[in-house]
């Protein structure tokens, strides 16, 4: 669809505006994070740093036993890419067995599976609780990666991929002497890769930036996740938004990276239903 010259400007500027809305806040942490925190305090306003300074960053680098910043960054990274690995797997192996294998009712657990997309996941909360207590996972990495493992949306969006895969590579295989294993790992997983990477990434993501899950299951600092343990930096440092701001920043780098070195996977997101090349 073509659009006139007026059209596409008015698209333009409430871009633009959306733009501005998003990129402000990050702008103001950034500033903050090399304010002192009298600076910050002060009733003088400057976006900019009268005198810069990194004590915010130094503070955060002593990694003390209450709010031990850099800990929390590398259980982050555990965590996200635990649930990564994990969900790609059951992801991968969930999607052939709804499309490949023949079994009773198979088409009925995936409507029910699809079902309960209508619910929302606060609902879930307290059943998941209640098994994770019960398994003696709280407070380890397994009570944030395991529950996350089985995401319906990604199971669905992975087999619209295998759905699309013509049967005639199956029995080719079968026919040169592969198993049901070797047909899923020789001839499927290459051709979904494009979609288990939109889903790799989307999953990092939403590891790294979960908050409410992690904040219930996860109460010893120590073990804790970046995202909820900046709630507890914002009270340790409650008369110090500049330590805030600067935890808030280290939390956003590595999703920064991961988006700069993977933008045309995010964009292949928005197209996954052009088919298989």
């Amino acid at each position: 669809m073509k659009y006139s010259k007026p059209v596409k400007i008015v698209f333009f500027v409430i871009l633009a505006l959306l733009a501005v809305v998003w990129i402000c806040p990050i702008v103001w942490a950034v500033f903050t994070s090399f304010k002192s925190n009298d600076e910050i305090i002060s009733s003088d306003f400057h976006l900019l740093p009268q005198h810069w300074s990194l004590e915010n960053y130094a503070e955060i680098a002593q990694d003390n036993e209450q709010t031990p910043v850099l800990r929390w960054f590398v259980n982050s990274i555990i965590i996200a890419a635990g649930q990564t690995l994990l969900v790609l797997v059951v992801v991968s192996l969930a999607a052939y067995g709804y499309t490949r294998l023949k079994f009773k009712g198979r088409d009925l657990i995936f409507n029910c599976l699809l079902a309960t997309m209508m619910f929302p996941s606060i609902l879930n909360l307290i059943p998941n609780y209640k098994i994770v207590d019960t398994l003696g996972w709280t407070n380890t990495f397994l009570a944030v990666i395991v529950p996350g493992a089985a995401g319906v949306y990604n199971i669905f969006l992975v087999r619209q991929f295998v759905v699309a895969i013509p049967h005639e590579l199956d029995e080719a295989a079968i026919v040169d002497g592969a198993n049901e294993w070797q047909v899923f790992r020789y001839v499927i997983l290459p051709l979904i890769r494009p979609a288990l990477t939109v889903v790799a990434l989307f999953t990092f993501a939403g590891a790294w930036n979960d908050f409410l899950w992690p904040s219930i299951v996860m109460t010893d600092v120590e073990t804790m996740p970046i995202t909820p343990g900046l709630q507890l930096l914002q009270g340790q440092y409650l008369t110090y938004p500049g330590v805030a701001a600067a935890g808030a920043l280290l939390a956003l780098v590595p999703m920064l990276i991961m988006y700069l070195f993977a933008q045309k996977y995010f964009m292949q997101a928005m197209a996954l239903n052009s088919g298989i090349k």
